[in-house]
């Protein structure tokens, strides 16, 4: 199933095209790593999914709703995890990640339940009544994660969230994305520039300058491009490419 579905999406800021023409699927058990240096398109195109702005070229479905004509639809399938963190500091992770479950109506028992569970999954429940600031940047990290799946969304937006993280912190939130592919069947669109992140069986999408290079399976677009690593297959799409 098409957890996410863009066709022929563009986007300018007045007469600067950011995207140009995007169409790209992400089906239910699949995590399509969307590869991209800064500057590529990367943070608009998560922008129009989230409804942040708004493109009339071009349309975008979640679970088969458009997002433009049928908002609250597709969007209650969505779970995101932007750049820059948006957890409230001043309150616990207990209260920031209760507040997010009531803003999707989920009542408090319940909202416990999955608050726990999450946590557990990823080793921060021990924490649960520790304000944010004191948490490093790899535990902010996690409940951000975990905030994003307490409603239970069908796609996960990923933008860039490891930048900025120690290798440890970063292989650990790798793993448990991947693990909630395999396991949960979720969809994940994950927004990088770190090409380590990228496992053999994810998908890839090359964005570069506001178009797509190449897209597909990572093994595939190696043989395609006759090139070796992932780092060989970027350097080919995106150097010395108008």
């Amino acid at each position: 199933m098409k957890a996410l579905n863009i066709d022929n999406l563009s986007f300018a800021y007045g007469n600067q095209l950011a995207l140009d023409q995007i169409s790209l699927d992400v089906r239910s058990g699949e995590c399509c790593m969307l590869l991209g240096p800064n500057g590529a398109g990367k943070s608009t195109l998560f922008a129009l999914i989230t409804r942040l702005y708004d493109s009339h070229k071009g349309r975008i479905e979640l679970c088969g709703f458009d997002v433009r004509q049928q908002s609250r639809q597709a969007l209650a399938y969505l779970g995101v995890v932007f750049q820059q963190t948006t957890l409230d500091p001043d309150l616990s992770v207990m209260q920031n990640l209760r507040y997010h479950a009531a803003l999707h109506g989920i009542g408090r028992r319940e909202a416990d339940k999955r608050i726990q569970e999450e946590l557990e999954r990823l080793r921060m429940f021990e924490r649960s009544h520790e304000k944010v600031r004191q948490l490093n940047g790899g535990h902010k990290r996690r409940v951000e994660i975990a905030r994003a799946l307490l409603h239970k969304p069908r796609l996960l937006l990923l933008d860039e969230p490891t930048v900025g993280l120690d290798m440890p912190s970063r292989e650990a939130i790798v793993q448990h994305v991947h693990d909630l592919v395999e396991v949960q069947q979720l969809a994940v669109l994950w927004a990088t520039h770190l090409i380590d992140e990228i496992a053999e069986e994810d998908s890839v999408v090359i964005l570069h300058r506001g178009r797509i290079r190449a897209q597909g399976g990572l093994q595939n677009l190696l043989s395609e491009s006759q090139t070796e690593n992932i780092e060989q297959l970027f350097k080919h799409h995106t150097v010395g490419v108008a």
